[in-house]
């Protein structure tokens, strides 16, 4: 636990590789690790001191959503994108190809717009780890 304000806490996670258990990673230079900081909403944050370890929890619902919000919506909008570009574009491939790619470039720009709502959709909860 990083800091906590009210109940907004701040959490620093060490994100893994996945070659970060094996045991040949000393000699590989393909596992790596980056901190980084989690920002959590959680009512309860009064009962959690800095420095202390926690868990974060979120919901396989939120994680659906958010695969759906990132990979999902986005290809959908290429590949209607790429008919349509293509039917109107005589068959021009690269054309095609080039617009259906940029076509999604206003939806993560809406994606950016709307973030602060989309936090209060994702919200993860905090539990103390027990030692």
């Amino acid at each position: 636990m990083e800091s906590i304000e009210g109940s907004h806490v701040q959490v620093r996670i060490v994100q893994t590789s996945a070659c970060s258990s094996c045991t040949a990673k000393a000699y590989c230079r393909s596992s790596e690790s980056k901190e980084k900081l989690i920002d959590i909403y959680d009512a309860n944050a009064s009962v959690f001191k800095v420095g202390e370890e926690v868990m974060i929890y979120g919901t396989t619902s939120m994680g659906m959503r958010a695969v759906v919000l990132a990979f999902g919506v986005p290809f959908l909008i290429l590949i209607i994108a790429l008919f349509i570009v293509y039917s109107y574009t005589g068959g021009n491939e690269i054309l095609s190809g080039i617009i259906a790619l940029a076509s999604i470039i206003p939806y993560y720009i809406l994606l950016y717009f709307f973030k602060d709502k989309l936090k209060k959709n994702f919200s993860f909860t905090l539990k103390p780890i027990n030692k």
